[in-house]
């Protein structure tokens, strides 16, 4: 069973900066510089049309693919990722300044021929970035910057867990158990390309060739055969300079979600989920996640043994302790044919649609999709700002 049955009492903790006021405003920061720009979008789509507006007041906020923030609509069918539409935020809204200094946190809003205006105080953003230059620190450096709260990890563990280089450094110095793997540098590829596939060749085939710092399956091929490599490499160099390539694991993949617990309780394990690719694709690529709903599926509570089930909570929970990770994360393991739990990744912005794994596993485990937005928010809420 997971450990979600005594969510904790949501108003407990720190003084909410809201108080005082109706409703707490909520800024959803979605879109980004990073490939992985459409899915959060559709994320951004699902959350919006979910998150009870009794509750909070809503500004959403999207970041054009060159960097500028703008006033979206609040439209979650147009950010909506379906075949034939790749949602976008389009730049040439109006523009919105952050605050980057503790005694201001105003947005404010810049429209052409017009005086800049005050747009208020956001007393929490939720930033669904996935991919570099949102999910790996930076964003959440920016927030720092103002003692803006946010929901999800801070800068370390966000950046850390972003690199699935130093990710595995990590979990294996705190003794948790990751596969086999190496590590192609972009000095490496430039100096002595041969020496590097040379230490993919001694991982054995098939490999996974992966952007060290992408997600949602963008720019991963696997490779059966040595000839491929060299452009499976360079296909992974166009997402990312370092590439890290991982031995072929025989097993299911499995998947838990972790919340925050309460001030020092432990965090809190859904049921575990598992994914099975049934037709068209090779492995979990981004089509199968995102495009194609009829080649995978995807169930809860996944059908192993109690056992199993434990080993993979207790691992997602440990994963999560070790990288310091803060609000959510999605924790994938393998269960091997020898009856082996390794683990492959940890997501500190997992996909959160409705239909995505993470909110899924919650809903199988009593939180619904709307009350899980609600404890995120009010986790972000009442956590302490600067150094924690």
């Amino acid at each position: 069973m997971s450990n979600s049955e005594n969510l904790p009492d949501a108003t407990a903790g720190t003084p909410d900066p809201a108080a005082g006021r109706a409703r707490p405003r909520v800024a959803i920061v979605f879109g980004g510089r990073s490939s992985e720009h459409v899915v959060s979008c559709s994320t951004a789509a699902g959350v919006l049309r979910a998150i009870d507006r009794d509750a909070y007041d809503v500004i959403p906020i999207g970041i054009a693919r060159d960097g500028r923030w703008v006033l979206v609509d609040d439209d979650p069918t147009a950010l909506e990722l379906a075949p034939g539409h790749l949602p976008e935020v389009n730049g040439n809204g109006s523009g919105v300044l952050v605050p980057l200094s503790t005694g201001e946190r105003s947005l404010t809003v810049l429209e052409a021929g017009r005086p800049p205006r005050a747009l208020g105080q956001v007393d929490v953003v939720f930033p669904l970035l996935h991919g570099p230059f949102g999910e790996d620190g930076t964003l959440q450096g920016m927030l720092d910057l103002s003692d803006t709260r946010y929901v999800g990890s801070g800068v370390l563990a966000s950046a850390v867990m972003m690199d699935k280089h130093y990710m595995k450094v990590v979990f294996a110095s705190a003794g948790l158990p990751v596969g086999p793997y190496t590590v192609i540098s972009d000095r490496q590829w430039g100096r002595d390309p041969a020496a590097a596939m040379d230490a993919v060749a001694a991982l054995g085939y098939p490999v996974f060739v992966k952007p060290a710092r992408a997600g949602s399956s963008v720019g991963i091929t696997r490779v059966t055969d040595p000839s491929r490599l060299e452009a499976a490499i360079e296909a992974a160099r166009l997402h990312d300079p370092k590439v890290v390539v991982e031995a072929a694991i025989v097993g299911r993949e499995i998947e838990c979600s972790v919340l925050e617990g309460r001030g020092t309780d432990a965090p809190r394990t859904s049921e575990v989920g598992e994914i099975e690719v049934v037709q068209g694709h090779e492995f979990y690529d981004f089509e199968a996640k995102y495009l194609a709903d009829q080649d995978v599926r995807l169930s809860c509570p996944a059908k192993v043994p109690d056992e199993v089930a434990a080993e993979v909570r207790r691992l997602a929970a440990a994963a999560f302790e070790a990288a310091g990770c803060e609000g959510l994360a999605r924790v994938d393991c393998f269960y091997t044919e020898h009856g082996d739990v390794v683990l492959n990744e940890i997501n500190t912005m997992p996909g959160f649609t409705p239909h995505s794994m993470y909110p899924q596993m919650w809903e199988a485990s009593g939180l619904g999709y709307r009350e899980l937005i609600d404890e995120l928010i009010q986790l972000a809420l009442h956590r302490r700002v600067g150094l924690r």
